[in-house]
């Protein structure tokens, strides 16, 4: 019996014959690229590619099936899936099914098409776009016209849309030493297990929770979750941030989390080009010039800070804005000379919570991928300390942010 054809259409008009595995129908998204080697189904459940289609750059997915651990959430976010070989068969003893009776489970259409190269190569020359897999039209140009009228991701409120719907606990194996708060952007599972781990009762509550509902459970400490769509729309997480900052308790934020940070802090956030995803980007620790490779999933991201918090000027080919030359140095370690490192990102610049820094810098870019106020508790990245998938180089700052809510919410940065 001959496989089922598919195709995938870009809103450029780039079309891509296939052959169809998972689900059956029609899908669209914002067509986005992932260049990790493994992880397929913490991808695959991962909030933040809610409204996604997701391309795999590693030829071969599927390869270890799917089990029953690995979900990061209740169910597949993305919207669809696009490989070059989906595995014939799935080899491990973990494995319960493989990922084509998967995505079918799940209702996910997915292509295979020999050309995820060219595809990878139209998004980072175009950007991040819209697109549609269809199983059931075989016109282009029909499918073109549906995929013109399907919604943007900027302005996308989505948030709200991979909440949880009602607050539940996780508590540690132990006696509980921190009460911590985290407010649910698109939470992965292994977030809260972090934090559980180190002795923290986490209470994950939804992304409409205000500042008055967190503060109400007398919290030692707030956690600001990853999550998909656009910082800007999500106005009810930025005013909750506001309202736990003036509380003065210790608040980590990562990914969405962090630019929900930012905009509290009076910085703006803009869409990347493609964005980053995947589990080696470099990242720079500027205060001690430690070089992080970790695991991200985020197509918007902070702006840097400038005299006036203007809008920045310059794009470089991610979509990273600068407004100035982004090749400095001597970097933190004194001698050597980084490309990527504007000089935005050297100096403290003033907030209503008080004087802030840049923290962390993509060394791929120069994207902000850290913020940190000076004077009190308050931290962020821009990229996931839980990895799931991805290294674990990052998963200190849990330990970082443990070590605030030891001190109290008295305590500096």
């Amino acid at each position: 019996m001959p496989a089922a054809t598919a195709l995938l259409v870009l809103e450029d008009g780039t079309t891509l014959p296939g052959t169809a595995f998972g689900a059956e129908g029609e899908t669209f998204g914002e067509m986005v690229f992932n260049t990790g080697m493994t992880g397929y189904q913490e991808t695959l459940t991962d909030p933040s590619y809610c409204r996604q289609i997701v391309a795999m750059t590693a030829p071969h997915i599927g390869n270890t099936g799917v089990n029953d651990e690995d979900p990061e959430s209740r169910q597949v976010w993305v919207s669809g899936y696009v490989v070059r070989e989906p595995a014939r068969l799935a080899s491990s003893w973990r494995a319960t099914r493989n990922l084509d009776a998967y995505l079918r489970a799940e209702r996910v259409p997915g292509i295979a098409i020999r050309g995820t190269r060219l595809l990878t190569r139209r998004v980072r020359e175009r950007g991040a776009m819209r697109a549609a897999i269809s199983t059931v039209e075989t016109s282009p140009e029909k499918l073109l016209e549906r995929v013109l009228a399907s919604p943007q991701m900027t302005g996308a409120d989505l948030a709200r849309v991979v909440s949880t719907p009602e607050p539940y606990t996780i508590r540690p194996q132990g006696p509980a030493q921190y009460r911590v708060v985290a407010v649910d952007l698109g939470i992965k599972a292994s977030t809260p297990g972090h934090l559980a781990a180190r002795g923290c009762e986490v209470l994950v509550v939804p992304a409409t929770a205000s500042a008055d509902q967190i503060l109400a459970a007398a919290p030692d400490g707030v956690f600001f979750s990853n999550g998909p769509g656009d910082p800007a729309a999500a106005t009810y997480a930025v005013d909750a941030m506001g309202g736990v900052l003036d509380a003065g308790l210790p608040v980590f934020g990562i990914c969405l989390g962090s630019q929900i940070l930012a905009l509290a802090l009076g910085l703006r956030t803009y869409k990347l080009r493609y964005g980053h995803r995947g589990v080696n980007q470099p990242v720079m620790d500027l205060a001690t010039g430690r070089v992080y490779i970790t695991s991200h999933n985020h197509g918007f991201a902070a702006a840097l800070p400038t005299a006036a918090h203007d809008v920045v000027v310059a794009t470089t080919s991610s979509g990273a804005r600068h407004s100035g030359n982004d090749v400095v140095g001597p970097g933190p370690d004194g001698g050597t000379t980084w490309s990527h490192l504007p000089r935005e990102a050297l100096q403290p610049f003033e907030t209503p919570y008080g004087p802030a820094v840049v923290s962390h810098v993509n060394l791929n870019d120069g994207v902000v991928e850290g913020l940190r106020l000076q004077r009190r508790p308050v931290f962020s990245v821009q990229y996931h300390p839980e990895a799931a998938p991805g290294p674990h180089d990052a998963a200190d700052h849990f330990d970082h942010f443990c070590a605030l809510l030891e001190r109290g919410s008295g305590a500096a940065a």
